[in-house]
């Protein structure tokens, strides 16, 4: 009897095109998407409409970063040939399936989504639109129009997977018939779900504390000597509290071998902040080489990158249609 082959599970993710790839983004969510392409049917989204909910003011921007941002996911390791990378704008099964979801999903539950407020709070009532609104509503078509079953996320994004799932259970509930026309997605944890900055705050471009994928040696090195550490170690021989300095977090990241080194160097007292800094400045220079090198490279043949964009947009699309199809026939519109 021939033995039968195990299905992958689907895996959704995506990243909204609004600058450079830090290292948050790598040991956030890339490494994981690495990961996906050896066990999974994963689709990566460039998510550009996502972008426009608080950087619509330039759109151009927007489009410009959004093959540079594919840069960074091939130099990381993210295959397209084993994965499936696509447009957002493009795949207009999605924004037509917000708009069916959207007749039967409580505004109630849009306002209680937390990142609605904060968000509002941190950036100004200029983003506070219609379109920022139903972000999250916008987030759940682009993993249910695939179908997706697993959803790499931060820890900040569980709320808008949850409203995602409620979304999906009240439309089988109305339109299933017993049958579940739309998967309910989980979530995956990176091993590292929030990477502290050069500020000990997340990492995050907004918070202008972030050491980027494309930046040089030197420049990295000038952040790194920048960072925060622990406030109670003023002097070099006083005795230090390494699980609050955001420089020993990063160390379980670039070079674990070395983190026993430094956290009794640093407790001790025998390592000095200043010393730290430059080590580990110099390991994480050499942690990003490969992947800076394989980024100089990609970039001399742009038209590659567009070319696994144009491809993989065509085979979203194909698959999102097919949910789109489904839901149009339960909601009787077929």
């Amino acid at each position: 009897m021939q033995a039968q082959v195990q299905k992958r599970p689907r895996v959704m993710s995506g990243m909204r095109p609004t600058g450079k790839l830090h290292l948050g983004h790598l040991e956030g969510a890339l490494r994981q998407w690495a990961a996906f392409c050896d066990t999974a049917d994963a689709f990566f989204e460039i998510a550009d409409l996502h972008a426009y909910t608080t950087a619509f003011s330039d759109p151009q921007a927007i489009r410009d970063a959004r093959n540079d941002m594919v840069v960074d996911w091939l130099a990381a390791g993210v295959d397209p040939d084993r994965s499936t990378f696509f447009l957002q704008s493009a795949v207009h099964e999605i924004t037509e399936l917000q708009v069916l979801l959207g007749m039967i999903t409580p505004a109630s539950w849009l306002e209680r989504v937390p990142t609605w407020k904060s968000q509002v709070e941190a950036l100004g009532q200029e983003i506070a639109t219609y379109g920022f609104f139903g972000y999250p509503l916008l987030q759940l078509c682009d993993i249910a129009a695939f179908r997706g079953e697993r959803v790499p996320v931060g820890k900040d994004q569980l709320p808008h997977l949850e409203f995602g799932r409620e979304v999906v259970r009240r439309f089988n509930h109305l339109y299933g018939e017993g049958k579940q026309i739309l998967v309910e997605p989980q979530a995956t944890l990176s091993q590292f779900p929030e990477i502290p900055g050069i500020d000990a705050r997340k990492m995050s471009k907004s918070y202008n504390n972030a050491i980027f994928l494309a930046d040089d040696d030197a420049t990295t090195t000038q952040k790194v000597r920048s960072m925060v550490t622990d406030p109670q170690k003023v002097r070099r021989n006083d005795p230090g509290h390494p699980e609050v300095c955001p420089v020993f977090a990063l160390w379980k990241i670039v070079k674990r071998t070395h983190v026993a080194i430094v956290e009794e160097g640093c407790r001790s007292g025998a390592l000095g902040c200043v010393q730290d800094k430059g080590d580990f400045a110099e390991a994480l220079n050499e942690y990003l080489r490969p992947l800076r090198e394989r980024r100089a490279e990609i970039v001399k043949d742009m038209g590659y990158v567009e070319r696994i964009i144009a491809e993989g947009t065509q085979k979203a699309r194909a698959v999102a249609a097919e949910t789109l199809h489904d839901v149009r026939q339960a909601m009787r519109l077929l």
